[in-house]
């Protein structure tokens, strides 16, 4: 049985892949923190989605907090789980409730976004992730 056939997953390949969609996906987010991160210390007034009923200043903090802070937690497969979880929210929210009521092209993105972190999530960072590293060494002084 080949590859192509099979069912069963290539464990080097999967570790591979993992590390290839945090890195892009870690960074194709920081895109979209990094403006908010400017408008959160820029100084002007705060137009943002007020999501919890807690002001549109906190939700910005928590949105600047899952998109770039996050992401770089991705990227370095440190706190993977933590950090996706909190990305999770944050798509869902831009999918569902803030682009709720747009056409599907507008709401397209954080939903793909969110199929991805949801992967993360399951599958967790792979072998070439910092998490790795800190859970081998652990097991190495049991």
């Amino acid at each position: 049985m080949n590859y192509f056939t099979s069912v069963k997953p290539n464990l080097a390949i999967v570790d591979i892949v993992l590390l290839v969609i945090r890195i892009f996906a870690g960074f194709a987010m920081l895109s979209h923190g990094f403006p908010k991160l400017q408008q959160l210390y820029s100084g002007e007034e705060i137009q943002f989605f007020n999501f919890l009923g807690l002001g549109e200043q906190f939700s910005l903090i928590l949105a600047v907090f899952a998109e770039f802070v996050c992401s770089i937690f991705i990227i370095l497969g440190l706190f993977t789980r933590p950090a996706v979880f909190f990305l999770i929210i944050t798509m869902a929210v831009a999918g569902l409730m803030v682009h709720g009521a747009d056409p599907f092209e507008k709401r397209e993105t954080s939903l793909l976004y969110l199929s991805i972190y949801l992967l993360l999530f399951a599958f967790g960072p792979g072998k070439y992730s910092v998490d790795y590293m800190i859970s081998r060494r652990r097991e190495s002084n049991w």
